[in-house]
């Protein structure tokens, strides 16, 4: 009898699982996710306005389908905003430009329609309604949070995520013409 209700609980967590939307759907910020049994730990990435004020936060975290990224903010500038990992784990105010370049280890030329594209770092714009208030998930197949790994953001300078004052236009090189840094969080251990 017991095997039985083991068995019909583990089907139970595959069937409910597998009606989910995405990995975070079933995994809360807090839980781990073992990679080359290894858990790796979510990531809280503080997100800063050009004045220093904190806007909102970002989770990341390892999964087996990437690395998801949850991002709450308020206060933002609506419309279309260009969004990116940064290759420097630094947000110095007022311009954000210590982030260095986009995350780009394969050496690629940017943009999702650029032939000899796209940087890892390079993310779908993001849409921020009339309100300013964002609540934004997207799985990223092209980083990982595994340290030691060419396609790491935490490498030993760590790495940014930024919000630009406008939207990409997904081929021109180098940023896809998104216009100023806005927001910027540094991502780190």
């Amino acid at each position: 009898m017991k095997k039985c209700l083991l068995v019909s609980s583990v089907l139970l967590v595959a069937i409910v699982g597998s009606a989910c939307n995405s990995a975070t759907d079933v995994l809360t910020s807090q839980e781990t996710v073992p990679v080359n049994e290894k858990a790796i730990e979510a990531v809280e990435v503080d997100m800063m306005n050009t004045e220093g004020n904190k806007v909102g936060t970002a989770m990341l975290s390892e999964t087996p389908k990437g690395v998801v990224i949850h991002l709450m903010a308020e206060g933002l500038e609506p419309g279309e905003k260009a969004i990116h990992f940064h290759e420097t784990g630094k947000c110095e105010k007022p311009d954000f430009k210590t982030a260095g370049a986009h995350f780009n280890p394969e050496h690629k030329e940017h943009g999702f329609e650029n032939p000899k594209g796209f940087h890892a770092g390079d993310l779908p714009n993001l849409e921020i309604p009339e309100n300013g208030i964002v609540d934004f998930e997207l799985t990223v197949k092209t980083v990982t949070l595994k340290q030691g790994e060419k396609n790491s953001l935490l490498d030993e300078d760590g790495s940014a995520l930024v919000i630009h004052a406008g939207p990409d236009d997904y081929k021109t090189d180098p940023a896809g013409n998104a216009g100023d840094r806005m927001v910027c969080g540094v991502i780190q251990h």
